[in-house]
Formats: C-alpha cells, sequence, structure tokens
C-alpha cells in the first residue's frame, strides 16, 4: 500500500523550508568564513583566497543539496517501507495493531469504555487507523514524494546565498585584512538575520536565537583563522 501525499500528519512544508534553509545558509557562510579568514592569516594572496573560497562555494553548494536530496529520499522511503509493514500486521495480527490502538488512547487519557468505543471508530476507518500507527505508534511524518527535489533545491540556493555573504567584501578589491573584518561582521549581521528568522517562524526568543547562531558561526570562522596562523607560522 503507497502512502498518499498530503496526509493529516505529513511534515509541514514551513517547518521543512525552514530547517533546509537555516542548514544550507549556516553551513555556506560558515564554511567560506572559515576558509577565507584562515587564508588571510595564513597570508597567502587575494587571487587564492578568491579561488579557494569560490571553489569552495561551487563544491559545497553540490554537496549539500545532494546531501539534503539523498537523506529526505531516505526518510520518505523509509516511511513506505514501515506504511507496508504496519499495513501487513493491520490484516494479518490485527488483535495486536488493536492493542498498540488502546496504549495510545490511553496515553491521550481515555479510560474504560472510552477506549474501546474510540478504538472501533478508528478500525472502522483504515486510513485514520494506519496513520495513528504511523505518527504515535513509530513517530514517522509523511514525506511528500516532491519533497527530496524541493530540499534539494531549498539547501543548495541557501548554501550559495549564506557562502557569498563573507565574500563579498574580498570581491569589492578592498585590503585583505580590510576585506577580513567586513566578511566577519557582514558574517555577523547574516548570522543574527537566520536566528531572528528563526524565531519569528517558531516560537523562539529573537535575540537568544539570533545570539546563538552568531556565537556558533563566528566560533568556527575563528577555529579557520587559528589554523590559517599554525599554518603561516610554520
Amino acid at each position: 500500500m503507497a502512502a498518499k501525499t498530503g496526509g493529516p500528519y505529513e511534515m509541514h512544508p514551513r517547518s521543512t523550508l525552514l530547517s533546509d534553509f537555516i542548514l544550507g545558509s549556516q553551513d555556506g557562510l560558515v564554511n567560506v568564513l572559515g576558509i577565507l579568514l584562515g587564508l588571510v592569516a595564513a597570508g597567502s594572496s587575494t587571487q587564492l583566497i578568491l579561488v579557494a573560497a569560490l571553489a569552495a562555494l561551487a563544491a559545497e553548494s553540490i554537496s549539500m543539496g545532494a546531501v539534503a536530496y539523498t537523506s529526505t529520499l531516505a526518510r520518505r522511503n523509509l516511511y513506505l517501507s514501515e506504511v507496508e509493514r504496519e499495513t501487513r500486521e493491520m490484516r494479518e495480527v490485527p488483535e495486536m495493531e488493536r492493542e498498540e490502538v488502546r496504549v495510545i488512547l490511553r496515553k491521550w487519557g481515555y479510560v474504560g469504555d472510552e477506549v474501546e468505543e474510540m478504538l472501533g471508530r478508528i478500525e472502522a476507518k483504515p486510513k485514520a487507523w494506519l496513520d495513528i500507527m504511523m505518527a504515535f505508534e513509530l513517530n514517522l511524518s509523511e514525506v511528500g514524494s516532491s519533497q527530496p527535489v524541493t530540499s534539494m533545491l531549498t539547501v543548495l540556493g541557501a548554501t550559495v546565498m549564506g557562502s557569498l555573504v563573507p565574500l563579498l567584501p574580498f570581491l569589492a578589491r578592498l585590503s585583505k585584512e580590510t576585506a577580513a573584518i567586513g566578511s566577519v561582521v557582514l558574517s555577523g549581521a547574516m548570522l543574527i538575520a537566520i536566528g531572528v528568522y528563526e524565531a519569528r517562524t517558531t516560537l523562539g526568543v529573537w535575540w537568544k536565537s539570533g545570539s546563538r547562531m552568531l556565537v556558533i558561526g563566528l566560533a568556527a570562522g575563528f577555529a579557520g583563522f587559528l589554523v590559517g596562523k599554525l599554518v603561516g607560522a610554520f
């Protein structure tokens, strides 16, 4: 039995978009920022810095997009295989499946005759029965057939966007030191913006989310700077 898209427990497109956007933009920004600061600290030429950063942008964007596609496709295949297994068990061992529904109903606060009454109503609707087992026994959300491609494009685009932010000052033909400072400032502003977007989309506090993104991102960039300093020293 194939899973239908658009079911009541399908992962909401907005939540998927949010996680894919944050994944791609933060990864691209932090990766390129670390490379830029590391090469500046190592004393590399501006030309080498730009070539390395652009190569990292291209490779990281394609890689992240591919990972988003394959991981989402794997989640979809897992969901479909579990749908087949649950459907078979509902047909072959229905009493075991009924008892699992009873356990779920009791967790929801149903007691006594209420449990059997609700069980009868659920059992009369095989799709509802299956959805309940998938969502509340296996904790699996439905993954639509178009979601792997959507996730791939979202992550790829967000990674390109995030990677370009720390590169902009270097493309403006500034001195390496000035460009590095500008890169840190722009990256910090972008990280805060990503955190604020996350908080506004969810129930987070904007300044906490923005500060968390800023600290994580700049810490990774600083790690690249330290590696560059060590390489330059030797």
